[in-house]
């Protein structure tokens, strides 16, 4: 099987390198990553000036764009075989619930969901040393088969683990709702332009039962197909109804 594998923690990441040693021990992995970190970029995609490919090894490529770029490119590009699957991961921190809106990992599987192919995003729940990626990459080795049999066009995978070298078992979960508590520090420059930095802060969790933070604060993994499509919820009746006025010369 040829697998497109890419990330947003950049090419030299460890989660990426342990999902490349073990799947390349049966299939053939091909790598699009960012020559760089990306982490938070979302589904950005470049479209004003060039992207950048650069050879690292054989089937092993740099990139200068995002993700979703890396996807774009890997597809496209004709550098690489054409991909059954596309991985992206291991992310460094979780992917959950809200955090998909920012995810530059989450992106790169939406990007090929959208372009035809079947796609995993893979994030283990921390962000210090020591890391336990292996574990998560052998889960995704025994059932790449089953991935590839329950995909459909409409939906990627997101796949979220604790931490450990070993996990309670596998649920198939729902996005979690999250809410960041960012902190804005000002910074005057000696050049007296003024630069702002957002802090992250705490991250408050609303969870409900089924939901992919409660599976992995509790050891399991987790299991989310994600829509790839804009919806609109039941509650757009409200504007249906309601008479909008026009602007009248």
């Amino acid at each position: 099987m040829n697998i497109l594998l890419t990330n947003d923690d950049g090419i030299r990441s460890p989660g990426l390198q342990s999902v490349k040693n073990i799947l390349g021990t049966h299939h053939d992995v091909f790598v699009v990553a960012p020559d760089g970190e990306r982490s938070g970029t979302s589904h950005r995609i470049t479209l004003k000036g060039p992207i950048q490919l650069k050879k690292i090894d054989d089937g092993v490529f740099s990139c200068s764009g995002s993700p979703a770029d890396c996807v774009i490119v890997g597809l496209l590009s004709g550098k690489i075989p054409t991909p059954d699957i596309v991985i992206s991961g291991i992310n460094i921190g979780p992917n959950l619930g809200t955090d998909l809106i920012y995810s530059g990992t989450a992106a790169a599987a939406r990007q090929a969901v959208l372009m035809g192919k079947p796609a995993l995003a893979l994030s283990v729940d921390s962000v210090k040393d020591p890391f336990y990626f292996d574990p998560l990459s052998l889960f995704i080795q025994e059932n790449l088969d089953t991935f590839l049999r329950l995909w459909d066009r409409n939906h990627f995978v997101n796949i979220n683990a604790p931490n450990r070298p070993s996990y309670k078992g596998v649920r198939t979960t729902h996005p979690c709702r999250r809410i960041y508590r960012d902190k804005l520090v000002e910074f005057q420059a000696p050049d007296r332009h003024l630069y702002f930095f957002i802090e992250g802060m705490e991250v408050e969790t609303v969870s409900v039962d089924g939901s992919d933070w409660e599976a992995v604060r509790e050891g399991y993994l987790s299991i989310s197909p994600i829509f790839i499509h804009p919806v609109t919820e039941k509650e757009d009746e409200r504007y249906r109804s309601t008479p909008f006025k026009l602007h009248e010369e």
